[in-house]
């Protein structure tokens, strides 16, 4: 069987994949398109693609907004604590929040965790369902 010089998309793929049920994943990514020759001639078979074309194909789209900070890199959801002893959330985790510059939140400390309280009036109510959900 021949492979796919265009990786197939969608139902075509869904069909294709469940056709192949009965080959590795690898070959089936091969045969559905998602290889490429390299340089040397080696077939090398990109199944991150795979994986992602066959999600979005099933309507579970992995990244709708394209995911990129715009600088190329795409957020972790990671943070380390820098040399100084700071951590920083940058801005493409606030902007997906809707956060404004100038907006307000309390530190609460836990074991091994931070919380940041939104500081908007409503923190009162926020500390008496806490106390709640504690008794």
């Amino acid at each position: 069987m021949e492979e796919q010089t265009t990786p197939l998309k969608g139902r075509a793929l869904l069909q294709k994949v469940k056709e192949l049920s009965h080959l590795p994943r690898r070959e089936t990514a091969k045969k559905c398109g998602y290889c490429n020759e390299t340089k040397t001639g080696q077939i090398r078979v990109n199944l991150t693609e795979f994986y992602d074309a066959v999600l979005e194909a099933k309507g579970v789209p992995l990244d709708p907004d394209g995911g990129k900070d715009g600088r190329g890199r795409e957020p972790t959801y990671k943070v380390s604590v820098h040399q100084n002893g700071q951590i920083v959330i940058g801005s493409t985790y606030t902007k997906a929040m809707g956060l404004k510059p100038g907006e307000e939140f309390e530190i609460k400390l836990g074991y091994k965790h931070i919380r940041l309280v939104h500081l908007d009036g409503s923190q009162e109510q926020e500390d008496r369902e806490l106390e709640e959900a504690a008794s």
